[in-house]
């Protein structure tokens, strides 16, 4: 997809936990961004015309064995640069300064001692709140000189100009919430020193990426894997804008859906959007195919063997369609670029999100692959997608059966079904559905006893688990109040018939996953 040149910066990317954060908060200036990998070569750099570079921190040392290293031309191509913590050493130490351990290494909030005027720190003065997090500092200027920006009790070089060049370097993160001011410094960067605008915005790629998809489509049709979940709804709101009915949606119901939600994907693309909507009820195919299987690994590859052909005959019976589209997400296209140049170092495939069959000959489709998950949820809320869509929780690929430990049956998927509707109903009630990553239940395939009544009970299990997260990197466990957890426990064990107790998972992620299986 093409976007203006002129408002482009690019994030070398040399391994920080960080580098996507550095480009969220570069698009938040209204400044579009672009993760590559750091050995991108200068000329390649050249050719998108960026108004600035942003260097990464990372965990290296300039001195180690390996250590990633950038294209050094970069420095003389005239075009603005800041080094944020590892991306300052490496300037530093190639433009032949020299870095070494520092006699303390600073790590978390340090309080930095602007010098004076500069574009950099324009709008602040005195000392500000930052975060740091390196071992190694720099101890010698390059030969050209430092022109320093701001200090610490341990860095005499916490911000610097290179030469009274457009270069700079911070040893801090300014991406991160623990440096209040960060989002002026970048800012600043963007706008002052590389002198961009701020046109990028959601309603200007809502309208460039439906004049895009009608040029690139034109009379021909597209078809789209439709799950119901944020993605590939803002992705067929998103192309049906631009194309109507020349959009065919798949939707496969695997039967191991939440309750409902069927019945709600079909009304509102196919009643209120108009939609070309093509249903399979797949659910005896899939519960036949996971009849007995209580191994994790094997029911998700049941699950993608089986999706694959309901969707490739669905597929086929569909006209004249040429094009494949699918809601791939931009951190979903970095990480299937490998950083370090090693395809075994790749997490995952975009080009298979979703389970979708890789042997289909279409065209791919993909207007989201440049947009982070906040900016795909407001594409959403302004093509008219309802909240509860474009704000709704992640829902696993492989459906309920992530979420039902043993071997799935009819019986127990509609005792999870209903605790699941009830926990979800409870924690919007409370307020909180929108304030947490996930929160769900999972059907365990042990008895226990208890008493309801006069009689003795011996019953399934339901866990509740709810996460907060950023990411869903990490994760941490969501300290529900208890007024919350004892409305979801009576109404599960009272309106769900086979559940007699209820337990609440209090398990981060690491060590544990958010998902169970």
């Amino acid at each position: 997809m093409k976007h203006d040149q002129t408002e482009t910066i690019i994030v070398l990317d040399f391994g920080s936990q960080y580098s996507q954060l550095i480009a969220r908060r570069i698009r938040e200036c209204s400044v579009y961004s672009k993760i590559l990998p750091f050995n991108t070569p200068a000329a390649v750099l050249k050719a998108e015309h960026p108004r600035g570079i942003i260097l990464s921190g990372g965990p290296s040392s300039v001195y180690q064995a390996g250590a990633p290293k950038c294209d050094p031309e970069i420095f003389s191509a005239g075009i603005p640069i800041l080094g944020i913590c590892y991306g300052l050493q490496l300037l530093t130490h190639t433009l032949g300064g020299e870095v070494s351990p520092g006699k303390a290494r600073e790590y978390g909030k340090v309080l930095l001692k602007i010098a004076g005027p500069s574009a950099l720190f324009a709008g602040l003065e005195g000392e500000i709140q930052v975060w740091m997090s390196h071992g190694d500092k720099v101890s010698k200027a390059p030969a050209g000189g430092f022109k320093v920006l701001a200090t610490t009790a341990n860095t005499e070089y916490g911000a610097v100009q290179i030469d009274n060049r457009d270069i700079y370097g911070i040893q801090f993160h300014p991406e991160v919430v623990h440096t209040p001011q960060g989002h002026r410094i970048i800012k600043n960067f963007c706008h002052r020193i590389c002198g961009c605008f701020g046109n990028w915005t959601i309603a200007s790629f809502i309208e460039r990426s439906v004049r895009e998809i009608r040029e690139n489509v034109g009379g021909r049709r597209v078809i789209l894997g439709l799950s119901g979940g944020v993605d590939s709804s803002v992705a067929a709101a998103l192309i049906h804008k631009a194309i109507g009915r020349q959009l065919t949606c798949i939707f496969v119901n695997n039967g191991l859906l939440r309750k409902n939600e069927a019945d709600r994907v079909r009304k509102l693309f196919g009643d209120n959007f108009r939609m070309d909507l093509v249903y399979v009820d797949a659910t005896v195919q899939f519960m036949t195919a996971l009849a007995g299987v209580d191994d994790p690994e094997t029911k998700r590859k049941i699950i993608g063997r089986e999706f694959v052909a309901v969707f490739d005959r669905a597929a086929a019976g569909i006209e004249g369609a040429e094009f494949l589209a699918q809601g791939t997400t931009y951190p979903d296209v970095i990480e299937s670029v490998p950083i370090d140049g090693n395809p075994a170092a790749m997490i995952k495939s975009h080009h298979n999100v979703g389970g979708l069959p890789q042997d289909l000959k279409f065209k791919l489709l993909e207007p989201l692959s440049r947009l982070f998950k906040d900016e795909v949820r407001e594409v959403g809320r302004q093509l008219g997608l309802p909240k509860d869509v474009v704000m709704r929780q992640p829902f696993p690929g492989p459906g309920l059966a992530v979420r039902h430990l043993g071997a799935v049956t009819t019986a127990t998927l509609d005792i999870l079904r209903d605790a699941d509707e009830i926990i979800v109903d409870e924690i919007k009630k409370a307020g909180l559905y929108y304030e947490t990553w996930q929160t769900f239940g999972v059907f365990l395939p042990v008895r226990t006893v208890g008493v309801m009544g006069d009689e003795r009970t011996y019953d399934y299990v339901i866990a509740l688990r709810a996460v907060e997260s950023s990411d869903g990197m990490t994760a941490d466990w969501v300290k529900l109040p208890y007024e919350v957890l004892e409305n979801i426990s009576n109404r599960i064990i009272n309106e769900v018939r086979g559940v007699n107790r209820v337990v609440y998972d209090i398990t981060s992620k690491p060590p544990g996953t958010i998902e169970w299986e």
